[in-house]
């Protein structure tokens, strides 16, 4: 197991972490409830393409938890790579429904809404690591979720919103 390695406020997130062994726990956790979802909201997409999208999304957070368990066994941290364009387009937005009768534009909003949330935890998580280690771990998660929420943003754009 890796030492502590986080300032105890966790950046402000209103939860305490005494360990990176904690605070990996609950990121863990974070990544199931993600494809969990994604699972479920792919079982009731309405067409084959939003499905697959969902289902890829699903796979890409089972990845990050893999990533969290390996690096919890001590496994190196990926690169962050490049930035990621934030197009924006789904940030003010609400959700009218995600049940059954919940639209394409609803679901692309409410993964895209979850993804910014995620990368924005990500990024807490980053600035209370009090080690570069941790930290390059969280900036390579946030990158991902800003890719998730760059590729559902784009599936919204060509989807809902009309050509000028």
């Amino acid at each position: 197991m890796r030492k502590a390695v986080f300032n105890s406020t966790a950046g402000g997130m209103g939860v305490v972490f005494s360990s990176l062994d904690e605070i990996l726990a609950f990121a863990i956790v974070r990544e199931e409830e993600a494809a969990a979802l994604y699972a479920e909201m792919a079982g009731k997409a309405g067409t084959e393409p939003l499905r697959v999208l969902l289902g890829d999304l699903e796979a890409e957070e089972r990845r990050h938890k893999v990533l969290l368990e390996k690096y919890r066994a001590g496994a190196p941290v990926p690169s962050a790579g490049s930035p990621v364009p934030d197009l924006g387009l789904t940030d003010g937005l609400t959700v009218e429904s995600v049940g059954p009768d919940g639209s394409a534009q609803d679901v692309l909003i409410l993964a895209a809404r979850k993804e910014a949330r995620a990368a924005d935890l990500y990024g807490r998580m980053a600035a209370a690591a009090a080690d570069s280690e941790a930290r390059n771990l969280f900036e390579f998660l946030v990158r991902q979720e800003l890719r998730h929420k760059f590729r559902l943003e784009n599936e919204y754009e060509s989807r809902v919103l009309p050509e000028d």
